[in-house]
């Protein structure tokens, strides 16, 4: 679909109507009852004109034979008439000034091409008459914020209104997710169904739900991303205003890799490169509809979480131990009570309860029902820990006098509200939260995160979410800076610049330096000069054509020496015993250019021979792979792991997308399994990360100006020896 551009203004009036026509009403479609049931059920202010024009009553009241015939302004009409038709209503909704579209009908792209025709000029009419599209194929939106629901699907009676906004690249999803809403007890402000996102797509809404003073958090589920340059844009707006984005993203199956002949396009497949992409912009990504909604719950209530302490309150002592393990998992610390929080806790304990963090403060809690609360306001003071997390159950079962379960309840709540430090309250298991759970928790203003699985899962989100924010607002400032002090767009860029496959220098012509022709991938010997021409240390090295040559080259480098064969035709050169290493005395330098010329004409003799490279040998150093690969959405994607033979064994890799900064490398290198190995682990000199953070920022500064036409880049290894640092072997790929 061609993009237009759709601003947050335009969608406050498609999200807030004064009245609404339902195209296509009739008592014979569920889809037409759900959404006029919706609508009166919602109490939705404003008039509903019903049009069709093959019935006088619709749904219990007159229905219109067509928009033309409504007496009054339209603010939205909601489309449900057949494919064919929807060119012809569009027609008429220009004539009448409506501007605001819903279009429930299907039967477009996702039927084939002549559908995806019609859908283009369905488009093109909206766009060249000022109106504004969400579907079509999709069940509209739910802005519970202001009690507005033209929605085509049942909406559960018992959902209510709250801070988390929600878009979903679904529409069956959309009452599951409702569903759980209502069974985790949190409030929507507005859910959007995009359809075939033929106008508005999800980043569009996304960008709205930002501005919208209603929402504090976004959760959304996506099949795609249609614009990762938008989509960058949107996501960082998000962290600068502080509303989370937390994203179900669909699609981690392995897909084939878009340059075979480099080891980084082996490893970095689709997925990784998305899960980068999300972590790189401060998006939260899950993997199930339970983790989505906990964890945009948990943001969308709780306050921000300071730090990793946690001080935890329960009645179980297995729920202790449950925690313990699940804090691990998540990163987070559970400190000692101090001194005198253990003498507070003795005084009220049953004696034969330990103070410690986890606190069991034990099943006396039957019979002292104050005890629990007592507890947590003795911890929550407590100097050592950032947040408390108190785990017990909301109400389920009513009991004939249920004023003791609000004052219960309501006393909690002031210990939350009072503490000087967040208070998260998390039940044991996910179970729902019914009716009579609602009836205490939200007039008293509650919110439990659903189990402890999910909880500790949302909350290690969270806590990774508000350490992201900070680290980007440092960020900004440190941008703000530079530009103020003259470095301009070159400076912002180069540390907040949108992802996106758009998103690379072009030089003057292109590929800066690169000759007309050169596609395809290059010899290890011209792939070097590149990369040492451009500022990169490149180990020395001389292309031999001859015998003699080779052992004058040998002789000048100083042995021990490596021997390789150079062919753009061979990507892996030991699997056509291409390779010789360690090589010592002349004599053995003849025998081993001999022996490689044999090789590669036995194993592959089609293959274009440049000559053989010889290069000094490199010993008592780390290898890294540094590799740059073009992924189709997202553009160039850097991967930095453990080099030579030990990528493809252990697959360590990091992987950012470009552009990045010297820091995002540097805690790339902190990410790798074997990080130890560089900082001199097992009496091993340790590198110095500084400098091997600015030879591989000038390796993606050369890729990014290498423009479009560079289709992989892969330095496998990076030799590091303390402060030493040279490319030992090199692979380039043009388009």
């Amino acid at each position: 679909m061609s993009p237009v551009r759709v601003t947050p203004e335009d969608l406050r009036r498609l999200f807030h109507p004064r009245s609404i026509a339902l195209v296509g009403a009739t008592d014979n479609s569920r889809w037409s009852i759900f959404t006029f049931n919706n609508l009166k059920e919602w109490k939705f202010p404003g008039p509903i004109y019903c049009v069709n024009p093959h019935w006088e009553v619709v749904h219990g009241q007159r229905a219109f034979r067509s928009l033309l015939e409504v007496p009054e302004p339209v603010d939205l009409a909601y489309v449900m008439v057949p494919s064919h038709v929807v060119l012809q209503v569009m027609e008429e909704a220009s004539q009448k000034g409506i501007r605001n579209l819903v279009l429930l009908t299907a039967g477009f792209r996702e039927t084939g091409e002549e559908g995806a025709r019609l859908e283009e000029k369905v488009l093109q009419f909206a766009a060249a008459n000022g109106q504004i599209l969400l579907g079509p194929n999709g069940n509209g939106f739910v802005n519970l914020a202001a009690g507005l629901t033209p929605y085509g699907l049942p909406i559960p009676p018992a959902l209510s209104a709250g801070p988390v906004g929600i878009v979903l690249q679904s529409g069956a999803l959309a009452s599951s997710v409702m569903a759980l809403a209502v069974a985790r007890n949190i409030g929507v402000s507005l859910l959007v169904s995009m359809g075939n996102e033929t106008m508005i797509n999800a980043t569009d809404v996304v960008d709205y739900l930002i501005e919208d003073d209603s929402t504090r958090v976004i959760a959304m589920f996506l099949e795609t991303i249609r614009s990762p340059e938008e989509f960058s844009r949107v996501a960082r707006k998000a962290l600068d205003r502080g509303k989370p984005m937390v994203v179900l993203k669909i699609g981690r199956s392995a897909r084939s890799a878009q340059t075979a002949l480099a080891h980084t396009g082996a490893l970095v497949g689709d997925d990784r490169v998305n899960d980068a992409a999300l972590r790189q912009l401060g998006v939260i990504r899950v993997h199930c509809l339970e983790d989505l909604i906990t964890t945009a719950g948990l943001l969308g209530y709780c306050p921000p979480l300071p730090g990793r302490r946690v001080g935890v309150v329960t009645p179980s002592g297995g729920a202790c131990d449950i925690l313990s393990d699940r804090a691990e998992d998540e990163g987070m610390e559970l400190p000692d009570f101090s001194v005198d929080t253990v003498a507070r806790l003795k005084d009220i304990l049953p004696a034969f309860s330990t103070p410690h963090n986890p606190l069991d403060v034990t099943g006396y809690v039957v019979v002292d029902q104050t005890l629990l609360q007592r507890a947590l306001e003795i911890v929550a003071e407590d100097p050592n820990f950032d947040f408390i997390l108190c785990l017990t159950d909301p109400p389920r079962i009513a009991p004939e006098n249920p004023v003791l379960v609000h004052q219960q309840f309501a006393r909690l709540k002031s210990i939350v509200d009072n503490a000087e430090k967040p208070v998260v309250l998390m039940s044991n298991t996910s179970i729902d939260i019914n009716e009579f759970g609602r009836s205490v928790l939200q007039p008293a203003g509650l919110h439990f995160i659903g189990g402890m699985e999910h909880g500790m899962t949302a909350l290690g989100r969270a806590l990774w979410w508000h350490e992201q924010r900070a680290r980007h607002m440092r960020k900004r400032i440190h941008v703000d800076e530079e530009v103020s002090q003259g470095c301009g767009a070159a400076a912002y860029g180069a540390c907040t610049g949108a992802l996106g496959a758009s998103n690379v220098g072009t030089g003057a012509s292109g590929a800066a330096g690169i000759e007309k022709g050169a596609a395809g991938p290059w010899p290890e010997h011209r792939a070097r000069e590149f990369l040492r021409d451009r500022g990169v240390p490149v180990i020395p090295g001389r292309l031999a054509t001859q015998v003699e040559e080779a052992v004058s080259a040998a002789r000048s480098l100083g042995y021990p020496v490596a021997l390789k064969i150079q062919s753009a035709d061979i990507a892996h050169k030991s699997d056509v015993g291409g390779v010789r290493l360690d090589i010592r005395s002349d004599e053995q330098v003849r025998d081993a250019y001999v022996s490689i010329i044999r090789n590669v004409r036995d194993n592959s003799p089609e293959s274009r021979v440049d000559g053989v490279l010889v290069t000094p040998m490199r010993s008592g150093g780390v290898e890294l792979l540094v590799g740059i690969v073009r992924d189709p959405l997202w553009g160039p994607v850097l991967a930095v792991g453990l080099g030579g033979v030990f990528v493809e064994v252990l697959q360590d890799t990091a992987l950012r997308v470009l552009p990045v900064g010297k820091e995002d490398i540097r805690e790339m290198l902190v990410e790798l399994r074997g990080a130890a190995l560089l900082q001199g682990a097992r009496g091993t000199l340790p590198a110095d990360l500084d400098r091997v953070t600015a030879v591989i920022h000038q390796i993606t500064r050369v890729a990014l100006e290498a423009g479009e036409g560079l289709q992989a880049l892969e330095i496998n290894p990076l030799y590091v020896r303390g402060s030493q640092v040279e490319a030992l072997d090199a692979l380039i790929t043009w388009k």
